[in-house]
């Protein structure tokens, strides 16, 4: 099986990018599931639920969210209605939407996705371990699921190895969200595991994490807000990471970043072949 997944999607310019590129990598690659972290789509601050119905219909399977998913008032109510949008699984009981679900992939797999978020310099949510190992003892590879795969939305890359570690071996892939940089710390772990502390972002990288670069600048110098944080407008780069699966054992075979457009350097998985 081959599952794809792409960073944070910031503003305009990164969801542009990903409605343009993502149609294109879902057929080149033969991509059996696509899942996109798309909490900072709408202005950077959230996703509304016109911008979901745009991923979902670009080829996303599903979208993941974090500590940005109720910027966007509405979601609080369109939520409820799209089982394919995810909000962060250790948030307090009774909040709106869900933080996993099973879904089907292309191929026919059933593919669990769980959304959680850390809690080092992030906020006092529920213990994102213990929600997570609820969720695989409920739904176990191979038994429950053929494939898992997490989007852990967390600062602190200790706490993101920390995570990967501890499921090793009972899901298919562990990847990080949140900081907008992509690391280069693919590897797969001794359990079975892909690992991943941080897919970067999809948006424009002449910037601050995303965001125009005037303002941040100014509230370093001066401690000030002076405005609104604004995404950047300039060429995208699409960040993600590629997991090609073990079908017998819903464990991982291979990881790679993906890396499209903008002024990153450019990355594909050369284990899904050369690109066009």
């Amino acid at each position: 099986m081959r599952l794809l997944f792409l960073g944070d999607v910031v503003g305009r310019a990164g969801r542009l990018a990903v409605l343009e590129t993502l149609p294109k990598l879902r057929k080149r690659y033969a991509a059996d599931f696509v899942i996109i972290n798309g909490e900072n789509a709408a202005g950077g601050f959230g996703i509304s639920e016109a911008i979901l119905n745009e991923l979902l219909d670009a080829g996303a399977d599903v979208v993941t969210t974090g500590n940005h998913v109720w910027d966007q008032r509405e979601a609080l109510v369109f939520i409820e209605r799209y089982d394919r949008l995810l909000r962060p699984l250790n948030f307090p009981a009774g909040t709106p939407g869900k933080g996993a679900g099973l879904f089907k992939a292309a191929n026919g797999a059933d593919v669990l996705v769980v959304n959680a978020m850390g809690r080092v310099f992030m906020g006092d949510l529920d213990d994102p371990f213990r929600a997570i190992d609820d969720s695989l003892a409920a739904c176990p590879l191979k038994t429950g699921a053929d494939a898992i795969f997490i989007d852990f939305h967390a600062e602190a890359t200790s706490e993101k190895e920390a995570l990967g570690h501890f499921v090793d071996g009972r899901a298919t892939a562990v990847v990080g969200t949140h900081t907008h940089v992509p690391t280069a710390d693919h590897q797969i772990l001794t359990g079975g595991t892909a690992y991943l502390s941080d897919a970067g972002m999809c948006g424009d990288f002449d910037s601050v994490l995303g965001m125009d670069k005037d303002e941040p600048i100014s509230r370093f110098l001066s401690k000030i807000p002076s405005r609104r944080f604004a995404p950047s407008k300039g060429a995208a780069t699409v960040c993600g990471v590629a997991v090609d699966v073990y079908d017998q054992t819903g464990l991982a075979r291979a990881i790679g970043p993906v890396r499209l457009g903008g002024r990153l350097s450019q990355a594909e998985p050369a284990f899904w072949g050369e690109k066009d």
